[in-house]
C-alpha cells in the first residue's frame, strides 16, 4: 500500500533524456550548426516537375498524364490533367529511409483512363547512385529524363526530375507529400503538414461617449431615458442611463472593445431610449470604419469630433434614411500602448505594446526542438482498431506552430526545430499534443471530427539557464471525469540563448506590462472580459486560415475555461497559499521552542545575538541581508535542474473526489440533474459558510483595534487612553535600549516565570467590543 503513491508519482514525473542530437557535439555535418535540437531523419526525395512530347494514348487522340512515384510499397501520385501533352505538377515526394526496402525508385507516367490507367512511359534509379544534399547547399537542379517503356528501350516523351537524398530540415520538406502518410486522401493532406501561423495584431478600441444633442424622441410628454450602445462584430458594450434626462444628455463614460487588424467591421453606435423593459427605441445610429479611427500611443487625450446620427424608417416597404440633426460628441481612437491579454496573465507568452514603435529590443532566442512522443492512448478508432494521428502546436508571443500529423503511430517522431524572439524572460511558450480528427475514415463516424487534446506542457523561460540544452520527457496529462490519467509523454529538446546578459537582467527592473496599463489601469472584471474577447477572435482568425489551426486547439492552448469555478482549483490554491505561509509558521514554532527554552543552548545564543542588535542597532539590517546571502548560497547546491512542467500533486489532482471533477467538466450553465445540482449547492453553500466564519472574525478583530479610540466601550478606552500617556511619559524618560532589551528579556523568559492563562494586554483586546452583536 504504501509502494503505490511512490510509483504513481513516478510515473508522472519529469524524465531527463539523452536523444542522438547535434548540440554540444563535435560534427562536420552543417545540419548540426542550424537543426541541433532534433535527431537527424533521412529522407529520399523526388520533385517532378513537368513532362513534355507525351505521346497521345487515348483512341481520340489525347492524353490525360499523372506521374506515379513507386518505391517498394510505397506510392505516390501526382495530380492528373486533362488532355495535355506537356504538363507541369511541381510536386515534391518525401519517402523516410527508415521505411524503404527497396533498392530501385520508378517514376511512371501514366494515362488516366475510364476502365484502366494506361502506362506512357517510365524512368528508374538506383538508390545506391541518388546524390546526398544538405542545407545550406543550393537546391539541386532538375534534369530531363527520357522515358522508357516497359522492355527499357527509349520512349518518345521526357521527364524533368530531381531525385536526392536530404534531411527534414530540407526546405521542401513541409510542402512535400509523405510516405508516412500513404493513406492520408488527397483532399486531407494540406491537414498534416506543418505551417507556420501569427495572431492576428490586437488593439484596444477606446470610446469615450461624452455627450449627444438635439436628440428627437418619439415620445415627446416623457423624460427621455438614453443610452449608448456600441458594437463591433460580435462585441457589444453600452453606457449606462444619462443622469441628464434631457434631450442633450450627457454620459462622460469610456467604453473598450477589442479589435483584429485587418480590421473588418466598422464600429457601430447606437443611441437608444429606454421606454420600459426590454423595450428600447433606437434615437440615432452612427458608424465609424477603424480605418480612420486615430491611433494612440501614450496617455495623451485624442481630439474629440462630433459625429451627426442618422436613422432610418421603413415607408411603404422601403427602408429610408432621415436627416437630422441629432448628434454626438465622441473620443474614439486606438490604444496602441496597452498590451492586449490573449492568454492568462499567469502564464503569458507575450507582454509587448500593440504599437510597434514601442517594442523594446529583443533580449535573446528561443529554440525548441519536438523530438518524438512516447506511449500515446489511442484516441479513436478507425476499422475497428484503436489508433491516433498526432500532432503538436507550440504557442509563444504571436507565432504559433504546427507540426506535421504522424498518422496511424503511438510513438511518434517529428523531429521539428523552431525559433522565436524573447523580448521578455519571464513568460512562458505551451507547446500542446493533439490528435488529428480531420484524417478521412478517422473515428467510426465520417472524417472531420473535432482534434482531441492529448495534452500540454508549459516551460517558463526564467527557469531555464542561458545557453543550456534541456532534454526531457515531458508527462502528458488529460484530466477526465473519472480522474487524471498520463496520455503519454511527449521528447522535447529546449535551448535559451541571451544576446544580451545586461539587458536581459536590465528587464527584471521593468515594469510586467507597458506603462499604459499602470497610468490608466483597467479593472480586473474589464481584463477578464477584454481577454475573453480577445480569445474569441485569434480563435476566429486562426480557424479561417488555410490549412485551419482548429478553434478548439486555440481555445486549448489559450486556457479559454481557466475563469471557470473548480471545487479541485480552490482546493490546490488554498494548499498553496498555506504553503507559502508554512514558513511564516514554521518560524513561529521555532521562536515559540525559543521562548520556552525546549533548547536552553539555543535560547541563550539567542539572548546574546538579542543583546549584540540592541545595543548596535546598525548591526540588524547586514546581519538580516547576510543571512539571506547565506540562504541564497547555500541553497545552490539544491537547485532545479530542469524546467517545471505540471504537477498532479501540485494541482490537487491526484486525490480528488469523481463528484467534483463531474462539476467541473459540468457545461455553463449547468446540464446537470435538479437532485445532483441542489446536492453541489449545499456543498457550496457549506463552504461559503466557513469563509463567511473566517471572513468575519478577522471583520471582528479590525473592529477592536478601532474601538480602542473610538469610545464604544467607554471604560476600556479610559484604560487604553490612561495606558498611552503612562507609556509616553516611561518612554520619554527611558533609553529605547533599555526598553527594547526589558521588552526581549520578557519575552524570552524561563518557562519557570510563565503561566498558562493568557497575557492581560490579550485577554484587554479580547473584550473590546464588535459591531458583530448588531448584525441581523
Amino acid at each position: 500500500m504504501q509502494k503505490a503513491p511512490l510509483a504513481h508519482s513516478h510515473e508522472f514525473a519529469l524524465k531527463e533524456t539523452s536523444p542522438n542530437i547535434g548540440a554540444g557535439a563535435v560534427t562536420g555535418d552543417k545540419l548540426s550548426c542550424t537543426y541541433d535540437l532534433v535527431e537527424q531523419m533521412q529522407y529520399l526525395y523526388v520533385r517532378v516537375v513537368k513532362a513534355k512530347d507525351l505521346p497521345a494514348k487515348d483512341v481520340t487522340g489525347s492524353l490525360d498524364p499523372y506521374v506515379e512515384v513507386k518505391l517498394g510499397n510505397y506510392k505516390g501520385l501526382t495530380k492528373h490533367f486533362e488532355k495535355k501533352s506537356n504538363p507541369e505538377w511541381n510536386q515534391v515526394f518525401a519517402f523516410s529511409k527508415d521505411r524503404i526496402q527497396a533498392s530501385v525508385l520508378e517514376v511512371i507516367v501514366k494515362d488516366k483512363d475510364v476502365i484502366a490507367d494506361d502506362f506512357v512511359g517510365r524512368v528508374w534509379f538506383d538508390l545506391n547512385e541518388i546524390p546526398k544534399r544538405v542545407p545550406p547547399d543550393s537546391p539541386l537542379a532538375s534534369q530531363w529524363y527520357r522515358l522508357e517503356d516497359r522492355k527499357g528501350e527509349k520512349a518518345k516523351g521526357e521527364l524533368m526530375l530531381a531525385v536526392w537524398m536530404g534531411t527534414q530540415a530540407d526546405e521542401a520538406f513541409p510542402d512535400s507529400w509523405h510516405s508516412d502518410a500513404a493513406m492520408v486522401g488527397s483532399e486531407a493532406v494540406a491537414n498534416i503538414r506543418s505551417k507556420v501561423y501569427l495572431s492576428p495584431k490586437l488593439w484596444y478600441v477606446r470610446v469615450n461617449v461624452i455627450e449627444a444633442q438635439d436628440l428627437v424622441p418619439i415620445d415627446k410628454s416623457r423624460y427621455p431615458e438614453v443610452f449608448v450602445k456600441v458594437n463591433l462584430g460580435n462585441q457589444f458594450s453600452r453606457t449606462r442611463v444619462s443622469q441628464s434626462k434631457t434631450i442633450n444628455p450627457m454620459w462622460n463614460e469610456d467604453l473598450m472593445l477589442v479589435a483584429a487588424e485587418p480590421f473588418e467591421e466598422p464600429l457601430i453606435l447606437t443611441v437608444e431610449d429606454r421606454l420600459g423593459p426590454n423595450k428600447d427605441e433606437i434615437l440615432g445610429r452612427c458608424v465609424i470604419p477603424l480605418q480612420i479611427v486615430q491611433r494612440r500611443l501614450d496617455h495623451k487625450p485624442v481630439n474629440t469630433r462630433w459625429y451627426n446620427l442618422e436613422k432610418h424608417v421603413i415607408v411603404e416597404g422601403e427602408k429610408k434614411e432621415i436627416k437630422f440633426a441629432s448628434r454626438i460628441h465622441l473620443r474614439v481612437c486606438l490604444d496602441g500602448g496597452f498590451h492586449v491579454l490573449d492568454e492568462s496573465t499567469h502564464y503569458s507568452s507575450d507582454l509587448r505594446p500593440t504599437a510597434k514603435q514601442l517594442w523594446k529590443p529583443s533580449i535573446g532566442i528561443l529554440e525548441v526542438g519536438i523530438i518524438s512522443a512516447q506511449g500515446l492512448m489511442p484516441m479513436k478508432t478507425r476499422g475497428g482498431k484503436g489508433t491516433t494521428d498526432a500532432y503538436c502546436v507550440a504557442k509563444y508571443g504571436q507565432k504559433w506552430i504546427r507540426t506535421r500529423t504522424i498518422v496511424d503511430s503511438f510513438t511518434p517522431k517529428w523531429n521539428e526545430q523552431y525559433t522565436w524572439e524573447v523580448f521578455d524572460p519571464c513568460t512562458v511558450i505551451s507547446i500542446g499534443v493533439f490528435d488529428n480528427g480531420r484524417i478521412q475514415g478517422g473515428g467510426d463516424t465520417a472524417g472531420g471530427s473535432k482534434d482531441s487534446r492529448i495534452g500540454k506542457v508549459r516551460i517558463r523561460l526564467s527557469t531555464l539557464e542561458a545557453g543550456r540544452v534541456y532534454t526531457h520527457s515531458y508527462p502528458l496529462l488529460a484530466l477526465h471525469t473519472s480522474g487524471v490519467k498520463k496520455t503519454g509523454e511527449v521528447q522535447l529538446a529546449v535551448r535559451f540563448t541571451s544576446s544580451s546578459f545586461i539587458n536581459m537582467l536590465y528587464m527584471y527592473s521593468q515594469p510586467l506590462l507597458p506603462k499604459m496599463h499602470y497610468i490608466h489601469p483597467l479593472s480586473v472584471i474589464q481584463l477578464d472580459s477584454l481577454r475573453h474577447q480577445a480569445m474569441q477572435i485569434v480563435s476566429m482568425r486562426l480557424s479561417r486560415a488555410e490549412p485551419p489551426l482548429r478553434k478548439e486547439v486555440v481555445e486549448y492552448m489559450l486556457d479559454v475555461d481557466s475563469h471557470m469555478w473548480s471545487m479541485r482549483r480552490s482546493k490546490a490554491n488554498f494548499f498553496r497559499i498555506m504553503k507559502v505561509l508554512g514558513g511564516l509558521i514554521a518560524f513561529g514554532r521555532w521562536f515559540d521552542q525559543i521562548c520556552n527554552w525546549k533548547n536552553p543552548i539555543t535560547t541563550v545564543l539567542i539572548h546574546v545575538l538579542f543583546i549584540i542588535l540592541v545595543l548596535y542597532p546598525e548591526l540588524i539590517l547586514p546581519t538580516i541581508f547576510l543571512y539571506l546571502f547565506l540562504i541564497g548560497i547555500w541553497n545552490f547546491r539544491w537547485r532545479p535542474r530542469h524546467p517545471p512542467h505540471m504537477d498532479t500533486r501540485l494541482s490537487h489532482a491526484d486525490a480528488v473526489h469523481p463528484d467534483e471533477l463531474d462539476e467541473e467538466f459540468d457545461s455553463f450553465p449547468t446540464s446537470r440533474p435538479s437532485d445532483i445540482v441542489r446536492m453541489r449547492y449545499d456543498r457550496l453553500r457549506s463552504i461559503a459558510g466557513r469563509v463567511q466564519s473566517v471572513v468575519g472574525d478577522l471583520a471582528t478583530q479590525g473592529e477592536r483595534f478601532q474601538s480602542l479610540l473610538s469610545w464604544r466601550d467607554p471604560r476600556a478606552t479610559t484604560l487604553f487612553v490612561t495606558f498611552c500617556f503612562i507609556a509616553a511619559i516611561v518612554l520619554y524618560v527611558t533609553p529605547f535600549q533599555v526598553v527594547s532589551l526589558l521588552i526581549g528579556f520578557y519575552m524570552l523568559r524561563h518557562p519557570r516565570f510563565r503561566q498558562k492563562l493568557p497575557s492581560v494586554s490579550l485577554n484587554f483586546f479580547r473584550r473590546l467590543p464588535a459591531r458583530s452583536d448588531s448584525m441581523l
